[in-house]
């Protein structure tokens, strides 16, 4: 069996992302100790906590920005922490990200941002390029503003438009760092319809850092909470069995915002093994 054939029936059987035994910090500073959790392919999970918790470290490190102090990070089922460059390339080729404030180059035009990474990383034609440029704006429902800079969208476009460029190049497994942050409520609303397209579009697994309440109901399978104090997780599940079953008071207080955020709409599902009373 060759190489490709053999990375690809592993990677079937793999979950989108394994963690295992990690500690990060940055020298003798430790964010982070022994964490190991799975997130399977497929799933929209939330990393959630409060300030200084970690999550954007953790994130950084997931996607092989930082080293660990220990412990792996497997990317359907490859190690990225004990890769080589080439292999380290071939991973990060899987995952698309979108940061914070959209990243996107000032002096290009969206479609010129959504199709660097196809100019730069493929062998595509310009003509197929500008077919999936065209594929991944109207994914994210900004169809015919190809031509527009950065400078003329508003906030909640450029988190879309960066939502295009990360899904540049077909990746199954996303990256969003506070896709809502400083939106208003309907733009927040719109950009959660957004994202539960992706998910059912493309099938690919979305790890979101956010503190969005709303936005974590209703589109988040999952929660995995950090505790600046412990530095590691303290309770994973679905957002509403965290919210009503939690571990611990602060869980369950950080869920429900103190006990002010109780929605009705949302079911009380259980994480994976644990039944609803």
């Amino acid at each position: 069996m060759d190489e490709t054939v053999s990375r690809t029936a592993a990677s079937a059987a793999a979950p989108a992302i394994e963690v295992r035994d990690l500690s990060i910090g940055y020298g003798d500073r430790i964010v982070l100790h022994d964490l190991n959790f799975r997130i399977e392919p497929g799933q929209i999970v939330t990393i959630l906590g409060g300030s200084g918790c970690g999550k954007s470290t953790l994130l950084k490190h997931i996607i092989g920005l930082h080293a660990p102090l220990k412990g792996d990070i497997l990317i359907n089922g490859r190690s990225i922490v004990h890769a080589n460059e080439e292999q380290k390339r071939s991973i990060m080729s899987e995952f698309g990200v979108a940061y914070q404030g959209g990243a996107l180059f000032r002096s290009l035009s969206l479609a010129e941002n959504i199709a660097l990474p196809m100019e730069e990383l493929t062998t595509w034609s310009r003509k197929d390029i500008k077919k999936r440029v065209s594929e991944k704006l109207a994914l994210v429902h900004l169809d015919g503003y190809e031509s527009y800079m950065p400078s003329d969208l508003s906030g909640g476009m450029i988190k879309r438009a960066a939502f295009a460029r990360a899904l540049a190049l077909d990746p199954k497994l996303l990256f969003f760092d506070e896709p809502s942050a400083g939106l208003d409520p309907l733009t927040s609303d719109m950009l959660d319809n957004v994202i539960l397209e992706i998910r059912e579009k493309t099938g690919a697994t979305i790890m979101m850092v956010t503190h969005e309440l709303p936005s974590i109901f209703r589109v988040s399978d999952r929660v995995i909470m950090l505790s600046a104090e412990t530095k590691s997780i303290v309770d994973d599940g679905s957002p509403a069995w965290l919210r009503d079953h939690g571990a611990t008071d602060y869980v369950r207080s950080f869920l429900s915002r103190g006990g002010t955020f109780l929605s009705s709409t949302t079911e009380s599902g259980a994480p994976d093994g644990v039944h609803a009373p």
